[in-house]
């Protein structure tokens, strides 16, 4: 049997700030002798030679970090967008849920908008209608069913869309980052029920998503992109591992980038690790998290009565969160040649995002060293409060609970 999806050496190109508004013909034989040069000049690759099969039935994960083109290969999969080339083969019906909304009308009810979803995929009326029953259970938004979907919260979107997409007769699923949105249970049943679609059912399935967890639950083979090329593509648990070591790899780089450190005391290195020691990559909310920071002293002393610090910044510079030894009354001995720190988080506070952190040494007023954006890290979906809410980006938790100590 040939593979329900090929991807065969698939490209895809955008361009950067070109005007693409509608022009007259007269403009566009004006701009047409300069066009073709600029186009080469604000052409960037999005995707680069992408190829994998995927046989009936299988559930595959895309995952790699922002900007790395996952979103780009389900819509070109999904036939939102083209490739520039290259060649994708599907065969069988596919539902896509890219986004919350998508192929959703606002002005019509939650009904109305499973039977024109169900239109959209190729389903007969008939056929919706059979399914309509289990998909308006499923979804949880059976009071709300005859109204207008404007008035729906984004968690009762995805909650619809995703039971419309689950529940109507397609082989190919398609699903991007959406189950980020929404409560704890209805995550953990809309796992169960892609499971069930796919090991029972039959069903294949393409997952993007940052929870590297839910890709572990969920599927037996992913494929690592990282900057719009193919990294790996093979068993789940070898390619996240690969991930990780990417990830490890550019936060060592970024380490080592950093402006130049003045004085004897500097830092080595600093790695977010599990509570086994093995170097995490990215950050779930809610995690147990060890800090672990190296720091030499090339000086001709030990230095006593010392404060070592951590603050994470998000990307637009605000302070989302410092970790400092001295609050928890604790000060240290930096002896000579290379010590090492750890800050315990038994609940990493952030909401998912990009962020950046600052190391930083004193004693009293006195700052040995201070290390601007030493590192970058990424938090992801995650659970810190036992309801499985977390706040909104706009409103993270400043303070958490931290342990230090010395090796």
């Amino acid at each position: 049997m040939k593979p329900a999806i090929e991807v065969k050496g698939v490209w895809k190109a955008y361009h950067k700030g070109v005007d693409r508004r509608y022009k007259s013909l007269r403009d566009a034989l004006m701009q047409w002798p300069t066009q073709i040069w600029r186009d080469k000049q604000e052409q960037f690759w999005a995707l680069q030679d992408i190829s994998f099969d995927v046989e009936h039935g299988q559930s595959i994960g895309i995952i790699g970090r922002n900007g790395a083109g996952k979103s780009t290969l389900l819509k070109i999969l999904s036939r939102i967008t083209p490739p520039t080339k290259g060649e994708v083969v599907l065969r069988g019906r596919v539902a896509s849920l890219l986004e919350v909304g998508t192929g959703f009308h606002p002005e019509l009810t939650g009904r109305e908008n499973i039977f024109f979803n169900g239109s959209i995929l190729g389903m007969k009326y008939s056929e919706t209608k059979r399914k309509l029953d289990e998909i308006v259970d499923f979804s949880g938004v059976e009071s709300f069913i005859d109204t207008p979907l404007k008035h729906y919260s984004s968690g009762m979107q995805m909650r619809l869309a995703f039971s419309v997409a689950a529940h109507l007769d397609a082989e190919i699923l398609l699903i991007d980052e959406v189950l980020a949105v929404g409560d704890i249970e209805f995550h953990k049943k809309s796992m169960g029920k892609m499971n069930d679609i796919s090991r029972q059912n039959g069903k294949t399935i393409l997952f993007v998503s940052h929870n590297l967890t839910q890709i572990r639950q969920l599927t037996t083979r992913s494929l690592l992109l990282d900057q719009g090329t193919p990294y790996g593509f093979g068993n789940t648990d070898d390619i996240i591992n690969d991930y990780y070591n990417s990830i490890l790899a550019i936060q060592h780089q970024q380490f080592d980038s950093t402006a130049k450190q003045s004085g004897d005391i500097i830092f080595k290195n600093c790695e977010f690790v599990d509570d086994i020691g093995k170097p995490i990559g990215d950050i779930a909310t809610g995690q147990s998290v060890h800090i672990r920071i190296s720091v030499q002293n090339n000086g001709k002393n030990d230095i006593h009565g010392v404060n070592i610090g951590l603050l994470v910044r998000n990307l637009q510079g605000n302070a989302m969160t410092g970790l400092s030894s001295n609050v928890e009354g604790v000060n240290y001995t930096i002896l000579k040649g290379e010590n090492i720190f750890i800050c315990r988080i038994d609940k990493f506070p952030l909401s998912p995002g990009q962020y950046t952190y600052n190391l930083i040494i004193t004693k009293g007023s006195l700052i040995y060293n201070w290390m601007k954006e030493a590192g970058s890290l990424t938090v992801t979906h995650g659970y810190f409060f036992e309801s499985g809410e977390i706040p909104s980006p706009g409103l993270q938790t400043v303070l958490t609970q931290q342990s230090w100590e010395k090796l």
